[in-house]
C-alpha cells in the first residue's frame, strides 16, 4: 500500500498523521458529539455535563453517534479537558463552563495538589476507551484521545473560570512568575501521564488542545508554552500513538508551534493552509481549518469549500481534514454530512 491505495480509515489518518501516502485527506470534526445533534441531548436528558462524563455507557454510545449519524471517519473519546483535573483534588464545577471553587495562585496552592492516581479517580475514563476500542476495531475505525494543554488549564485554574482576557493570569505571569511556571510544570507532568494512559488503554490518536494559548504574544508564547508542548511531545508514546497540537488563535505563532515536535498542527480558519503547509515543510502534517458556521453552506457551496482546502493543503507532509474549531451548538446536521461526505469524493477521479 505504498501508494496509499485501499486504506482502512484507521491506516488513513495514521499515515496522514505521519505524512505517509494517502488517497485522500482522512475526516473528522473537533467537537462532533454535541448540542447540534438530537440524539446526543436525548442521552443527555437529565444528566449534568460531568455526570455523563463518568457514564461508560452513555459516554461510549456519544462517542459513537457521528461515526453512525454524521459519516466523521474517527472517533474522539468523549470526556473534557478539566475531567484529569480532578485527580489532583481540585474542587471543579461545570456552570456550564468549568468554575474552580479555591482558584490557585501561590506555590503552596500548587503544593498541596494530590499526586493523581488516574485508576483510582477516573477510571471511567479508561473504561471508555477500552470499550471504544473493542468496538472500533473490528470495523478500523481510529479512536483518539485528548487533553487540555498546561497553560489552557493553568488558565482557568488561575482565574478561577472562563474569561475574555484572562487578566489573573496574566497578572500572575508577569507579577509572579514563579508561581505559574511551578503550576505548569505540574500540569506538564499530569497531561504527559494522562496521555499515555490513554494510549495504553486504546487511543490510536492523541490530541492537545491548547485553547486560550492564543491570547499570547509569540514571544510569551516561546517562554511560557513551547516548553510545555515541546515536553510533552518528547515524552508522550508517539510510536504509538501521533500527536496532534491545535492551538486557537493561533495564527501568530504557527512558527513556533512547528518547532514543538508534534506529528500534526490543527489550525483554525484565521490561517491559509498553503502558507501552512510551506512555512511548516516536512516538520508536521496539518489538520483542518474550516470555520464552523461554514457549515451552514448549501452542499454543494460546502463540496467547494473542501475542495480547496485539500487543494491548498496538498504540498503539506500530510493532511486531516477538519474544522477550525468545534462544531457549535446551531450546526446543521446536513452540513456536518456534507462535509464528511465531500471528503470522501476527493478520492474519486477529478474529485480535487
Amino acid at each position: 500500500m505504498s501508494d496509499g491505495s485501499t486504506l482502512t480509515r484507521s491506516e488513513r489518518l495514521l499515515r496522514a498523521c505521519r505524512g505517509e501516502a494517502v488517497d485522500r485527506p482522512p475526516v473528522w470534526l473537533m467537537r462532533q458529539a454535541g448540542r447540534y445533534l438530537p440524539e446526543y441531548r436525548a442521552v443527555r436528558a437529565g444528566l449534568s455535563f460531568l455526570d455523563t462524563c463518568r457514564d461508560v455507557e452513555r459516554a461510549v454510545e456519544i462517542s459513537l453517534q457521528p461515526l453512525r449519524l454524521v459519516g466523521t471517519e474517527a472517533v474522539i473519546l468523549f470526556s473534557d479537558i478539566f475531567v484529569p483535573v480532578l485527580s489532583l483534588g481540585i474542587d471543579i464545577d461545570f456552570q456550564p463552563g468549568p468554575v474552580i471553587a479555591t482558584p490557585i495562585r501561590s506555590v503552596d496552592a500548587v503544593e498541596r495538589l494530590t499526586e493523581p492516581d488516574y485508576e483510582a479517580s477516573i477510571p471511567y475514563v479508561f473504561e471508555i476507551l477500552r470499550r471504544l476500542r473493542a468496538i472500533l476495531e473490528p470495523e478500523q475505525v481510529p479512536l483518539l484521545g485528548f487533553a487540555g494543554a498546561p497553560f489552557t488549564l493553568a488558565a482557568y485554574l488561575v482565574e478561577g473560570q472562563g474569561s475574555r482576557h484572562f487578566a489573573a493570569l496574566k497578572r500572575l505571569m508577569y507579577a509572579e512568575p514563579d508561581v505559574l511556571r511551578v503550576l505548569l510544570d505540574r500540569l506538564t507532568e499530569m497531561t504527559v501521564s494522562y496521555l499515555n494512559a490513554q494510549i495504553d488503554a486504546g487511543a490510536q490518536v492523541v490530541q492537545l488542545f491548547d485553547s486560550w494559548a492564543g491570547i499570547l504574544a509569540p514571544a510569551d508564547y516561546r517562554r511560557w508554552v513551547l516548553p510545555t508542548h515541546r515536553a510533552i511531545a518528547e515524552r508522550v508514546d508517539r510510536r504509538r500513538a501521533p500527536l496532534i497540537l491545535y492551538v486557537n488563535d493561533g495564527a501568530h505563532v504557527l512558527d513556533e508551534m512547528a518547532e514543538t515536535g508534534a506529528d500534526v498542527l490543527s489550525l483554525d480558519w484565521r490561517v491559509d493552509l498553503a502558507d501552512a503547509a510551506a512555512r511548516v515543510g516536512r516538520r508536521a502534517s496539518l489538520q483542518g481549518n474550516l470555520d464552523p458556521c461554514a457549515l451552514a453552506a448549501p452542499p454543494d457551496a460546502i463540496a467547494k469549500m473542501v475542495g480547496e482546502l485539500a487543494r491548498a493543503a496538498a504540498p503539506a507532509r500530510g493532511h486531516v481534514l477538519n474544522l477550525g474549531h468545534g462544531c457549535l451548538p446551531e450546526t446543521p446536521i446536513a452540513g456536518v454530512r456534507a462535509f464528511t461526505e465531500a471528503a470522501r469524493k476527493l478520492a474519486e477521479p477529478g474529485g480535487r
